[in-house]
């Protein structure tokens, strides 16, 4: 093997190497951009549910709607 086929080896080597270091962070940042969002939408439905539980037990007070479900896409 020659000093020219050794380089592209090496060449290869850390493209590759680079490619999985950057797969790596790619979905460590997706997962933590998930648990955030999950965390977002789990402290909104808190919220939400207290808000409607309190107008609930407020008299004369109107109650608050009860929510669609969402449209689907077609």
């Amino acid at each position: 093997m020659n000093s020219e086929q050794a380089l592209q080896q090496a060449e290869k080597r850390f493209r590759q190497e680079e490619r999985g270091r950057d797969g790596r962070k790619a979905m460590a940042e997706y997962e933590a951009e998930a648990r955030a969002t999950r965390e977002k939408t789990a402290r909104l439905k808190a919220l939400r549910l207290a808000k409607e539980a309190q107008a609930g037990n407020e008299p004369g007070s109107p109650k608050v709607a009860e929510r669609q479900p969402p449209r689907r896409r077609k």
